[in-house]
């Protein structure tokens, strides 16, 4: 089975304190219980008074951590990465009203990405997990319906989505960390974690350039 797994960095506010990028990243992998076992080595490797917290998250965690668990990825043989950067500065104003819209849209660019690649082995089973972002469940069925009907189309019968919230799912942890280095690059422009995994990102594009 072919795994992918979806997570997000950024926001999809347009005030004044919202972030000046969205970052929507693909981790994509045939083996997902190495990736997992690169969480596990970190969380066994943290200090006892920590070791209670189910969820790693890039953003609470410290420097060490990051980039301790982003180069253990680095050596995932298999391990291929695809983001697409938001430049909210140039959405159309409509589509500033309507997040859940645009932020589907941004995944079906990204999954139309990934196909043209051509990664995807034939008739071999995809299972795709996305952190469950929206808690409102209209929203999360209307994501669902969307990436089927994409996927769909796209003449892959046989695959899976999954919604799962992060602190379940050791590999969507693993996406939130890829997926928080790319942000930084361009958020902060700081590459000092996004070069960790750099070799290992094979789409980095952006969407309204």
């Amino acid at each position: 089975m072919t795994y992918i797994f979806l997570d997000e960095s950024g926001d999809l506010g347009f005030s004044e304190r919202s972030s000046r990028w969205f970052i929507l990243t693909m981790l994509f992998t045939n083996h997902h219980r190495k990736v997992e076992k690169c969480v596990k080595k970190i969380h066994s490797n943290l200090r006892k008074k920590y070791k209670k917290v189910s969820e790693l998250h890039a953003y609470h965690a410290n420097e060490a951590t990051r980039k301790r668990l982003l180069n253990y990825l680095a050596q995932v043989d298999d391990l291929k990465i695809l983001t697409i950067i938001l430049n909210k500065d140039k959405v159309y104003t409509d589509l500033k009203q309507q997040k859940a819209l645009l932020y589907n849209y941004t995944a079906n660019i990204l999954l139309d990405r990934l196909h043209n690649k051509n990664i995807l082995i034939p008739n071999k089973k995809i299972s795709l997990c996305i952190d469950q972002r929206e808690t409102n469940t209209f929203l999360k069925q209307n994501l669902e319906n969307y990436l089927h009907k994409s996927l769909s189309k796209k003449s892959t019968n046989n695959f899976e989505i999954q919604l799962k919230a992060s602190h379940t799912d050791k590999c969507l942890q693993a996406t939130d960390f890829v997926s928080w280095a790319i942000f930084r690059k361009y958020e902060q422009d700081d590459v000092s974690y996004y070069n960790i995994i750099k070799n290992k990102v094979i789409e980095e594009n952006q969407l309204f350039p």
